[in-house]
């Protein structure tokens, strides 16, 4: 199937348009015009090849919103003109114990398909959503529920699901503490999500000037790292905390803020590693974890749960022709909170 899109031709180089193939729908796959694609900051690791295996010509883009053009004849699920997402994976093994438990993200049989910079099971890569369509086996596609601003889903994709299953997993919600370290691109998200669920809501931030986009999203209350009173104020009171942030930082600290039984959720990816106080864990029983994306089950839960709440990222729409600027932007952290592309655009 023809295809149109921007391309990084080798590591590290500009996006600029390439035009490729995709394969042709099968019997279980849909066709999708794309609309919108997120832009996450992992697009940019991949095609700089910071983050190991690279296959290029790359397309990058893993939250993709578009409506359905085509449907295989064994699909059941989806029907021409309908309203889709993809997301940051487009097959597993389907048979392995994660898989079997709708946990497809932590696939033990040669780990998920990733929507780009993966190689298919017909041996294929993978190309992204910064592109005018994509193919996806229907077991992969999510239904994007009536009411939601297409442009302002398209990050949930990735960034929602990232932060909505670690708060479904701990049990964010009524008579819980929940902490949200960074407001970026997961951050916010984090926080709309510990809101809706009811938790009481804290942003952990380094800048004062995120306070007011913080209490506008859900926050009960903001700490500054820096204000010594305000730290030991929430000392050991949070029963949850979800790191978003990317850069390195003192979980120490961190771990200090919990409460007994109280857990440290990372999400973000630093790109040095962390230093921990085995102390920090011992006392008071915390416990340091991560997590990663979602299922297909859970995203589609999520994406149920935003349409009820009303939750949506805050996005800035861009051009397909303003990606390379935007990317630059998104390394100085200089966008609230997420760059969509309008694909109309392309």
């Amino acid at each position: 199937m023809k295809s149109r899109g921007y391309a990084a031709m080798v590591e590290k180089a500009a996006l600029g348009p390439w035009t490729f193939e995709r394969r042709e729908p099968g019997a279980h796959d849909v066709a999708v015009a794309i609309e919108f694609c997120g832009v996450c900051h992992s697009d940019i690791h991949q095609a700089r090849g910071e983050w190991g295996a690279k296959i290029f010509p790359m397309v990058p883009g893993h939250e993709i919103i578009g409506r359905v053009t085509a449907v295989g004849g064994a699909v059941t699920k989806f029907k021409v003109g309908q309203r889709v997402g993809v997301g940051v994976m487009v097959d597993s093994c389907r048979g392995c114990a994660s898989c079997k438990r709708g946990l497809e993200q932590y696939c033990t049989d040669g780990g998920m398909v990733g929507t780009y910079n993966a190689i298919g099971h017909d041996g294929r890569p993978t190309y992204g959503g910064y592109s005018d369509n994509v193919v996806c086996d229907e077991a992969y596609v999510l239904r994007i529920p009536e009411g939601l601003d297409p442009a302002g889903a398209a990050p949930l994709l990735c960034a929602g699901i990232t932060t909505y299953s670690p708060m479904r997993h701990w049990k964010a919600g009524p008579g819980k503490k929940v902490g949200v370290v960074g407001l970026g691109g997961l951050g916010h998200m984090g926080l709309k999500f510990a809101h809706a669920m009811g938790a009481e809501t804290v942003l952990l931030t380094t800048s004062e000037r995120k306070r007011e986009d913080a209490l506008r999203m859900g926050a009960d209350d903001v700490i500054v790292w820096s204000d010594a009173n305000a730290m030991k104020k929430h000392a050991g009171s949070f029963d949850f905390i979800l790191d978003a942030v990317a850069a390195p930082h003192d979980i120490n600290a961190l771990l200090g803020m919990l409460t007994l039984n109280g857990t440290l959720g990372l999400v973000g990816l630093p790109d040095q590693p962390l230093s921990v106080e085995p102390f920090n864990l011992l006392i008071n029983r915390h416990s340091l974890a991560g997590s990663c994306i979602g299922g297909i089950a859970e995203t589609q839960e999520m994406l149920d749960f935003c349409a009820e709440k009303g939750i949506v990222s805050d996005v800035e729409v861009i051009s397909m022709k303003q990606i390379n600027e935007a990317w630059e932007r998104v390394v100085r952290a200089d966008v609230k909170y997420r760059f969509v592309i309008d694909m109309s655009t392309l």
